[in-house]
């Protein structure tokens, strides 16, 4: 009993571990909440492109000595807004749009490092994550834009739920669809932005998708999936980071291995949507026929 508790406490007797578990549990809360939206719109693709857009904000950020989370959050804004300018086209659809803006962005971002090669070094953990180079600081404005994040989805639940599951039923209400939809854009671009510490941008779109796919294999209620979403979330910040400890490998890959893992396992045993479940109904009703 001794030995289990010492293997369990060991890792966070460093304060930098510390840090990291709080930093890994507010991107394990907020991104299943929001994600929920992203999987029920199908907006996976536009999260992976938001991810790389913001590069070119966090490299004009480290040239001007800013904070990174600054340079990200202010260009992921502008671009999520600016995706939704294009998209609201008619003859422009919404992949088209993203596509555009995702390509000339991070060309630009890729341009910009090129021009000092040192600067690829310096900004390689955007790309894979620093979670356990977390400082107060940056803890503190994770904290900060993680409540806004989950206070704003709570604010506008009722009319993020009527555009997520029925748009025309939401323009019929008069409900300012314009609006709903740039806020839940520049949402999604705030919680990247949380994400880009712990797990960088290669990786921020899994925690944005799977915890909430997870919890959607589980549920039919939105504020369900959101609740299992963040458990699923939170459970797996802290055996990944269990994980990186003990067997030394990178923090933010840990955590979305143990994130895929445990969709893998819900994908095939859930008891409605799941792949062994499906199967079995499949065969029982080819033998009563």
């Amino acid at each position: 009993m001794n030995d289990l508790l010492s293997y369990l406490v060991e890792p966070f007797q460093y304060s930098f571990m510390l840090r990291g578990l709080w930093a890994s549990l507010i991107v394990g809360v907020v991104c299943p909440v929001l994600g929920s939206y992203v999987v029920l719109r199908g907006m996976a693709f536009f999260g992976d492109a938001l991810a790389h857009i913001i590069l070119p904000g966090v490299v004009i950020a480290f040239l001007l000595g800013w904070p990174y989370a600054i340079g990200a959050l202010i260009f992921g804004v502008l671009a999520a807004l600016l995706i939704g300018f294009i998209s609201r086209r008619k003859d422009i659809k919404d992949d088209t749009a993203i596509g555009v803006v995702f390509a000339g962005a991070f060309a630009l971002g890729v341009a910009l490092i090129s021009l000092q090669r040192s600067y690829a070094v310096d900004l390689t953990h955007i790309l894979f994550g620093d979670l356990l180079g977390v400082s107060n600081s940056d803890l503190i404005l994770m904290g900060i834009l993680g409540l806004l994040v989950l206070l704003t989805v709570f604010a506008f639940y009722k009319e993020f739920l009527v555009l997520s599951f029925d748009p025309t039923l939401a323009k019929t209400l008069r409900l300012p669809v314009n609006f709903l939809q740039n806020l839940l854009l520049v949402l999604l671009a705030v919680v990247i932005v949380i994400s880009l510490q712990a797990v960088g941008v290669a990786l921020v779109l899994a925690m944005l998708v799977t915890p909430a796919s997870s919890a959607y294999l589980l549920t039919r209620r939105l504020p369900n999936m959101m609740l299992l979403g963040t458990l699923i979330g939170s459970g797996s910040s802290v055996l990944g980071l269990y994980l990186s400890f003990y067997i030394n490998i990178a923090s933010g890959a840990s955590i979305v291995l143990v994130a895929t893992a445990i969709f893998a396992l819900i994908f095939l045993i859930a008891p409605r949507r799941g792949a062994i479940g499906s199967w079995l109904s499949a065969r029982r009703q080819g033998s009563q026929s």
